[in-house]
């Protein structure tokens, strides 16, 4: 009989994977990666939005996080509201069986800690509620790996989140500011580090060559509607993104510019489409991208990317092509800054095309020198990440599991 050491360490991967947000796959994408160079013997399944997209694509088995299967559907009949109640209860033993059978449960990066975006406290922020106190509870450890926080108004959802953070047995955050919003709501982050997303420890595609022709700009555009505090205004952010953005591109566009639009959610497809419809020129083409790797063959083929969505410009920072921010949270701020391209930021709430045309002349003069820069600082994210990597073996992995994976490490 195999003694309870020698069995291969039951690893669980937790979160909205598999529901169409490239971002969020490119993060499980990562520790997968992790896992199968330091912890090859693992036995890994996933806990998540959309379990038949995350078998299909990665190959490990899935189960679906919720009950009800239309936890994410707006309920307004009594029969649908009270599945969603039903729904919030089944759910905790449900949680808690699936974390039960774990070693080590991973929440690989994501926004798991803000509500930068609309967010309701009994959807996500409850599931990861229930998912930290079953790890408690199960002694299953619990590992947020880079992740994502802000400081949160809402008072239900601010609690769900400290008390996720408090419960978990590992936290790390992919800038300062998410560390500092934890230690603002009441999490005592003193043994917490800060590491580069996830996402920058994918390959690249080699660069291009580049030309002396103006070539292609990238425009990564967002179905975007402000943040949960911004409920009341979001009609009016939306059009004001819009304009501004279909302005830019028309200005390209007559200024021979090639423009390809990408997305990095399955629900900017619309936004993709009003620009098409607006600005009708063979110049403005649409990619579909269906990973993080798409979006950065698409972003290493050309001259500078305008991107929206943080992992877009995770992808174009990770390719080395200069990118300007349309910023709609202080993670794309900090994000620039650290890769050395602060100065161009722009607020996605109040796009001004005018300006946005004069940052990104000044961004495309400035092209070799901050090509340059990138290199660098991906070098530096790369070794920061293999640290992160080490660390987390080593606070979470069963001693003997990780005694293995660094011996494999060592052998020539």
């Amino acid at each position: 009989m195999t003694s309870a050491h020698e069995r291969p360490v039951r690893v669980g991967v937790f979160g909205l994977l598999g529901s169409g947000n490239l971002g969020n796959d490119g993060s499980l994408e990562a520790v997968l990666g992790y896992l199968r160079a330091d912890h090859p013997d693992a036995v890994v399944d996933a806990l998540c939005g959309g379990p038949e997209a995350v078998t299909a694509r990665f190959g490990i088995p899935a189960t679906r996080m919720h009950w009800n299967r239309a936890e994410y559907r707006t309920a307004s009949r009594v029969g649908s509201i009270a599945s969603k109640g039903l729904g919030k209860f089944v759910d905790i033993f449900r949680t808690a069986a699936w974390v039960r059978r774990h070693d080590v449960v991973i929440v690989p990066g994501m926004g798991v800690l803000e509500a930068t975006l609309p967010l309701r406290p009994w959807g996500f922020p409850y599931s990861l509620f229930l998912l930290c106190a079953s790890g408690r509870l199960t002694r299953t450890r619990v590992a947020l790996v880079s992740v994502g926080a802000a400081e949160i108004r809402n008072r239900p959802t601010r609690a769900l989140v400290r008390w996720s953070g408090r419960l978990a047995a590992y936290r790390s955050y992919r800038d300062a500011q998410s560390r500092d919003a934890m230690r603002a709501m009441g999490v005592d982050t003193a043994r917490d580090e800060v590491y580069p997303d996830l996402a920058f420890s994918l390959p690249a595609p080699p660069a291009s060559a580049p030309s002396d022709v103006p070539g292609t700009v990238c425009v990564g555009v967002m179905d975007f509607h402000g943040g949960n505090d911004d409920r009341a205004r979001a009609d009016e952010i939306y059009r004001r993104y819009l304009d501004g953005t279909i302005r830019f591109v028309r200005t390209l566009v007559e200024e021979g510019r090639p423009v390809r639009l990408l997305t990095g959610d399955q629900c900017d497809a619309s936004v993709v489409a009003a620009i098409l419809d607006a600005v009708d020129s063979p110049l403005v083409t649409a990619a579909e991208p269906a990973s993080l790797a798409d979006l950065m063959k698409e972003m290493v083929a050309a001259d500078t990317v305008v991107a929206v969505r943080y992992h877009n410009l995770i992808c174009a920072l990770k390719t080395g092509t200069p990118v300007l921010a349309l910023s709609y949270a202080a993670k794309s701020d900090a994000l620039m800054d650290r890769m050395g391209l602060g100065a161009y930021c722009h607020p996605a709430r109040e796009v001004d095309a005018d300006r946005l045309l004069e940052q990104f002349r000044a961004l495309e003069k400035r092209s070799p020198e901050l090509r340059q820069t990138l290199t660098e600082r991906n070098q530096a994210a790369a070794r920061q990440l293999r640290d992160q990597f080490s660390s987390l073996t080593a606070a979470v992995f069963p001693a003997t599991d990780h005694t293995h994976a660094h011996a494999r490490q060592e052998s020539p």
